[in-house]
């Protein structure tokens, strides 16, 4: 007798997600609507909190408050000085640092990971350098630059070139070798290879430091603003917590917030556009 047929067949499952997470007919919650439910719940205890009692008075603004300061920031002012121009100096001072810090630090990066040579010169400066914290640098920056726009912009400067430099040289370096075989095998020169290859294949390395950076540039441009400053959201936030005037406190931070927000939206629409085979 064949005791083949007497053997069950070995149930077979298919590789996938398990059978709860393809129901037919439950789709699962949009991002944005999560997104959406978390800032709101977020406001509905910003407002439980600050209206309960359960904090002294003047720790929490209530929204009241903060929409009385705000409109007094915006038609009057902080001290004498428009809400649009302590915006604009401290965008001024961190887009200025910016700039210089990735026209240097770009293709200092790009050429010590593709430079054997460049590589050996550069990395164990930049290694030793690199976990020094920018703020650190304030008060030399302030020996040597004194307390004007020029301190402030070299702080800014030094933040955006160690994070700049750091990903544009990992991206320069990680440029996979068989790239590089095929460039050769074509007849490419160095140059060639260089800004056909190593180039485009480091760029999306290179925009992770452009955010990382930005975020670093307008936060170190607020701790610069504390020291000597007569202008700007840095000064604000600092003038406003001596004199207990929390909700111009507040709205400092939500603008500094808002402002990160938006510059790093343009950093990914700008990569959006120039990188536009990533993930592909």
């Amino acid at each position: 007798m064949n005791t083949d047929t007497l053997v069950p067949a070995r149930e077979t499952r298919p590789s996938g997600p398990p059978a709860e997470a393809v129901r037919p007919g439950r789709r699962p919650m949009p991002s944005a609507l999560i997104s959406t439910l978390s800032v709101i719940f977020l406001i509905v205890v910003w407002v439980a909190v600050s209206t309960s009692g359960m904090l002294p008075q003047g720790y929490l603004p209530t929204p009241r408050e903060m929409g009385g300061e705000l409109q007094t920031l915006f038609t009057a002012g902080y001290k004498g000085i428009s809400i649009w121009q302590h915006i604009g100096i401290s965008l001024f001072r961190t887009l200025t640092g910016f700039v210089l810090g990735i026209a240097v630090g770009i293709p200092l990066g790009l050429v010590t990971g593709y430079s054997r040579v460049g590589s050996a010169m550069v990395s164990p400066i930049m290694a030793f350098i690199r976990p020094i914290p920018p703020i650190a640098f304030i008060p030399m920056v302030v020996l040597y630059f004194g307390l004007g726009e020029v301190g402030k912009v070299v702080l800014i400067f030094w933040t955006a070139f160690n994070y700049v430099h750091v990903n544009a040289h990992a991206g320069a370096a990680g440029v996979p070798i068989a790239y590089q075989r095929a460039a050769q095998s074509i007849g490419l020169t160095s140059r060639q290879t260089f800004f056909r290859v190593v180039l485009p294949s480091a760029i999306p390395q290179i925009f992770t430091g452009l955010k990382v950076a930005m975020a670093l540039s307008w936060a170190v441009v607020v701790a610069a603003e504390l020291t000597g400053a007569q202008s700007g959201l840095g000064y604000m936030i600092s003038d406003a917590a001596l004199t207990f005037r929390i909700p111009a406190v507040f709205i400092g931070i939500a603008l500094i917030g808002a402002i990160g927000l938006m510059l790093n939206v343009m950093l990914n629409i700008m990569e959006t556009w120039l990188v536009h085979w990533k993930g592909r």
